[in-house]
């Protein structure tokens, strides 16, 4: 009984194992699938539109992701009440325990069933469906801020209001220094997953003034668009909504308008839903995905991770999150304390230390490569990391509890806190490979062995490409064939 219970157990394991074409160099073991290895150039398609660590990443996708469905879940709770407006007026079946109303519980649900689809679309496949709900986002905002502003006749008061610093506040520059680090920590997940998604890129060029675009310019362009909808919508409703569905439900009196302006409302959620679904998608589930099968690349690829992210969202339970825990939110949206030290180690490590230079397949088995450092661990790497987030900790802390007697200082190392941590960790994990040097540290693949570079790029970095080296091996394996015939002659 146990050895055919075992028999079986075995024919799961081996049908569930992903298996890769050893031809292509796609190897399926503990360290590397099809989906890890460098891509070839036929699936970098992205244009210029487009450990511990690991742990950690993959905990903050998991809540991400759940956090996302559940404003998107809003969204369309939004889509249901401009259709049927006694949506808005369902009775609330949740028990008291859930802090929610039955509408965004619905809401949530039909979001995230909508989503599912998605996970099977390949990562390479996505620079079409983001184009389309990038410019669909894009007319529905300018939309909504024509719209309140031809309603409001002018931009309203909030656009112009000042701030009034409280007495014994921060100064002026504190502040402004603290605005400049919550918006890069802000992005600082996104940062660590740049790695992740820049190798679809058809080349760096791409990459780059797409994120210029896309994070600089199209970022400022919708904050600005926010900013003057927002006091325009002030000045016609009297209070501020910078919340979109507060705002949408708002616009169509939440179900009770025109059949007019819950035409225009449901199109306008429709269209900020579907962009919150791809971005979430592609932002949160498949790095999880990507993270995932880092972890376990024998029996997960992205789609299986970015599956198993995305079912992790009933176990988060969003509408905790959201509706109860602001202070559990908050020391979420601070991680960057934890990330920008990684990211100054990563800067650090490739661009200072190795020279842009990478030995690819060293990437990809254990014991033996240049990248195990002692026993898989990088202790260098360990206590620079320690050192970039140690001064700020403490000004986290008193910051997320809100304590009005803590030291000043504490609070000014805090509001520095992507610098501090960027730039220590690096200089100290620079210093500690200059007195503890690393073998094979700026070595890199003379041959192309994964099919990754175009002919032309292959030839810039000095790297053999791979379909020189067939036909050299051809070549060769003819030159002994004829020496060989000729000897039998």
């Amino acid at each position: 009984m146990g050895t055919g219970l075992r028999s079986r157990f075995d024919v799961v394991k081996e049908k569930v194992r992903l298996h890769g074409d050893e031809s292509r160099h796609e190897q399926t073991d503990q360290w590397s699938n099809r989906d890890l290895i460098p891509l070839p150039p036929s699936r970098r398609t992205w244009g210029k539109q487009q450990g511990g660590f690991t742990i950690s990443r993959i905990l903050l996708n998991f809540i991400w992701n759940a956090v996302q469905c559940w404003n998107g879940g809003r969204l369309a709770a939004v889509c249901l009440t401009a259709i049927f407006p006694s949506f808005a007026k369902m009775r609330n079946f949740l028990p008291e325990s859930i802090p929610a109303t039955s509408g965004q519980f619905v809401g949530f649900i039909i979001f995230w069933v909508l989503s599912t689809p998605l996970l099977w679309i390949r990562p390479e496949k996505f620079k079409i469906p983001f184009l389309f709900t990038s410019i669909y986002s894009a007319l529905g905002m300018l939309a909504m801020m024509i719209w309140s502003l031809a309603t409001a006749k002018g931009v309203g008061p909030l656009f112009n209001t000042g701030v009034a610093l409280p007495e014994g506040s921060w100064s002026i520059s504190w502040l402004l220094m603290a605005g400049i680090n919550q918006t890069v920590g802000g992005v600082a997940a996104g940062i660590t997953n740049g790695s992740d998604f820049s190798r679809y890129s058809r080349n760096w060029k791409d990459y780059v003034i797409g994120t210029i675009t896309s994070g600089w310019i199209t970022g400022v362009l919708v904050c600005l668009v926010g900013l003057v909808t927002t006091s325009a919508a002030q000045k016609i409703y009297g209070e501020v909504y910078w919340n979109p569905p507060d705002l949408l439900m708002m616009m169509m009196d939440n179900g009770n308008g025109s059949s007019a302006s819950r035409a225009g409302v449901f199109f306008l959620a429709f269209g900020f839903g579907l962009t919150s679904m791809f971005e979430n998608i592609c932002g949160n589930t498949v790095s999880g995905g990507i993270d995932l099968a880092g972890l376990w690349p024998h029996y997960i690829n992205i789609r299986r991770g970015a599956i198993i992210t995305f079912v992790a969202a009933w176990i988060v339970q969003p509408w905790q999150l959201v509706n109860r825990a602001v202070t559990f939110i908050q020391v979420l949206s601070s991680f960057s304390v934890f990330l920008s030290p990684m990211i100054g180690l990563m800067a650090a490590d490739f661009f200072v230390l190795r020279g842009r230079k990478i030995r690819l397949s060293h990437l990809y088995y254990g014991a033996n490569s240049s990248y195990w450092y002692w026993n898989g661990f990088n202790w260098r790497a360990i206590i620079a990391w320690i050192c970039g987030w140690a001064p700020t900790i403490g000004g986290l802390i008193v910051t997320v509890s809100q304590d009005s007697n803590a030291p000043t200082a504490l609070c000014e190392l805090y509001f520095m806190a992507f610098f501090i941590g960027f730039f220590t960790s690096a200089i100290i994990f620079v210093l500690l490979n200059k007195l503890f040097p690393v073998a094979g540290m700026g070595e890199y693949d003379e041959v192309d062995i994964y099919g990754t570079f175009t002919l032309k790029e292959a030839t810039k970095l000095g790297v053999v490409h791979v379909e020189l080296q067939i036909d050299a091996l051809e070549s060769r394996e003819h030159s002994l064939s004829q020496e060989l015939f000729e000897k039998k002659e």
